[in-house]
């Protein structure tokens, strides 16, 4: 039969079948995606073929179907390793808070141009905004007039607001949605309000540095509501992107990428080329400080999470 990886804990599957049993399986053999190389084989989202047992061992997971799109992130202590975050999705969006945890602007930047190098809509969304004071609050606006004005979904929300969740539902709706932050800005808080009796557990932020613990230890997809879901990811300190090819990393940054047609040269990496569009562009602020900072960032390599 044919179902969806619903959870992965890395040598056991939670698979539901198109007829909505949900069952405990296992890969046979040595199970991997022709030329594709990552530290897990399969991924919550993936479509795959079931040899379906008539007993309550598990059942066995025969083939991966073809991925419509996925994303990863690159090991951080593992450089030459990638994770498969998930497979076959609608939309990404990260989670991110201005304070208690500070999200900072180069891993939303990071998430966002690795959902560009895989064709995947994404957006933001603005967390525990119940506890913005008004200096936040302005920054936040700042932060959504830049991002919507390049083309990215912004939500502001909180989970004690019902309102905000209702709008923040909406965009949910008939969507296979990918959740990815750090730990402590309220993703599984979030999931539970979304879906009343999911009871995701939680946990309080760390008072010594004022970041989450992790709560989520394994991606699970849950259902909102009919072909409605949600993917959960585990909370991340750092978003290690994969090894873009450096004259690509403009592409993913698409305010950059639009102004770069009319550098000087076809392969200019806005540095310290003559006549640079992009360049003249950061200087009028028609492109963010921010956003230029996050592109050097990745080609330079840098620690962007402090």
């Amino acid at each position: 039969m044919k179902g969806t990886v619903t959870k992965s804990t890395g040598s056991q599957y939670l698979v539901r079948l198109t007829d909505g049993r949900q069952l405990n399986c296992r890969t046979r053999g040595n199970l991997r995606l022709k030329d594709f190389e990552a530290t897990n084989p399969l991924a919550v989202g993936d479509h795959v073929n079931v040899e379906v047992l008539d007993t309550d061992d598990y059942s066995w997971i025969t083939a991966i179907e073809p991925r419509k799109n996925y994303i990863i992130r690159k090991s951080i202590k593992l450089s030459r390793q990638v994770q498969v975050l998930a497979a076959n999705i609608d939309q990404a969006f990260v989670i991110a808070t201005p304070v208690l945890p500070k999200t900072s602007l180069g891993f939303i930047d990071r998430f966002l141009a690795t959902a560009e190098a895989y064709t995947i809509p994404a957006g933001i969304i603005f967390n525990k905004c119940d506890i913005y004071d008004d200096e936040v609050w302005d920054w936040i606006n700042e932060l959504k007039d830049l991002y919507v004005g390049i083309g990215y979904k912004v939500i502001v929300t909180s989970s004690f607001d019902p309102e905000k969740m209702k709008a923040l539902k909406e965009e949910l709706i008939n969507k296979v949605t990918l959740f990815s932050g750090h730990s402590g800005v309220g993703k599984s808080s979030l999931i539970n309000n979304l879906i009343p009796g999911l009871d995701l557990k939680t946990a309080t932020l760390s008072s010594q540095h004022l970041k989450g613990t992790h709560t989520t230890t394994f991606a699970e997809m849950h259902v909102l509501q009919e072909d409605s879901f949600i993917i959960d990811t585990p909370g991340i300190r750092e978003f290690g992107i994969i090894d873009f090819n450096e004259s690509e990393v403009s592409h993913y940054f698409p305010e950059i990428f639009s102004v770069s047609k009319d550098c000087q040269f076809n392969n200019c990496m806005h540095l310290n080329e003559t006549n640079c569009a992009v360049k003249q562009a950061l200087s009028e602020g028609k492109i963010a400080a921010s956003r230029f900072d996050s592109y050097l960032s990745i080609l330079e390599n840098r620690d962007v999470f402090r």
